[in-house]
């Protein structure tokens, strides 16, 4: 079995990767881990999860849980990232990263870390949103001609960033696809007198509201006709059971940096 280290265990992400950790019989629990100060350090990280007891108690020693693991996943905050990928370099463990809003210094380190250790990266570990993201390539190449691109995402009021990582990964997957600079084409929302639509325009509009786990529809919208992908999520375990599946896939790779269309073997 492959031994599973949670970082960020007590946040939403981190209770369901336990949860989905239990119920595979390829993987146990060997680690979990949350901010120094956090008011369940100490506490039995499956009891915390909703499950009987596992023994393994909630620390804030991220390279003591990376000793005592073959994979790390790591969904905790943008804020503990640069110190916690370090500390996983230091021992020289794969790890699975699953936090959004991270920035141009975060892949930097992404990247660096990637040159001597295998790491999946993604912005989403949904199977559906990972065979999507490749659909809207495969699309986009055949669509970029006299279609317009349209993206909107949805999620629930409490989603911190907008607009969402996975809106922004299909957006970079038409963009390239395209021939396109996402960032000199992209347009977040609209207000005002814009004047005419650019045709060579991507844009994203972001929804939150109520408990909206996560819903993607990328529009192709062309004179007479539309092509539409979409994507639905009615539970986070899809995302815990991806993370999961991307950790116990990345724990016999060479050191590189992997997205979950390696995992499921699309490229």
């Amino acid at each position: 079995m492959v031994k599973i280290g949670i970082i960020g265990a007590c946040g939403r992400m981190g209770k369901i990767l336990i949860n989905a950790v239990t119920q595979n019989s390829g993987a146990v629990l060997s680690a979990a881990v949350e901010f120094e100060g956090h008011p369940d350090i100490g506490n039995d990280a499956s009891v915390i999860a909703g499950l009987t007891a596992s023994g393994i108690l909630i620390t804030s020693s991220v390279d003591e849980a990376a000793g005592a693991s073959d994979v790390l996943i790591d969904f905790s905050s943008k804020d503990s990232f640069a110190k916690n990928i370090s500390l996983i370099q230091a021992v020289g463990k794969p790890v699975v990263i699953g936090i959004t809003g991270l920035d141009d210094n975060d892949y930097r380190l992404i990247e660096g870390f990637s040159a001597k250790f295998p790491v999946v990266y993604a912005r989403n570990f949904s199977t559906g949103i990972t065979l999507l993201t490749f659909l809207v390539g495969r699309a986009a190449k055949v669509l970029n001609k006299g279609f317009d691109l349209e993206i909107i995402e949805a999620h629930h009021h409490n989603k911190k960033d907008a607009p969402s990582g996975t809106a922004l990964q299909l957006a970079e997957a038409a963009a390239e696809a395209m021939g396109r600079d996402l960032n000199k084409c992209v347009l977040y929302g609209r207000e005002g007198m814009l004047g005419e639509r650019p045709r060579d325009e991507i844009a994203i509009h972001a929804i939150r509201g109520g408990d909206i786990v996560g819903e993607h529809s990328v529009q192709f919208i062309a004179e007479g006709e539309s092509v539409e992908l979409s994507h639905k999520a009615r539970s986070r375990m899809t995302f815990g059971n991806g993370a999961l599946r991307a950790a116990l896939w990345v724990n016999s790779k060479d050191p590189g940096l992997y997205n979950m269309q390696d995992v499921l073997e699309l490229k």
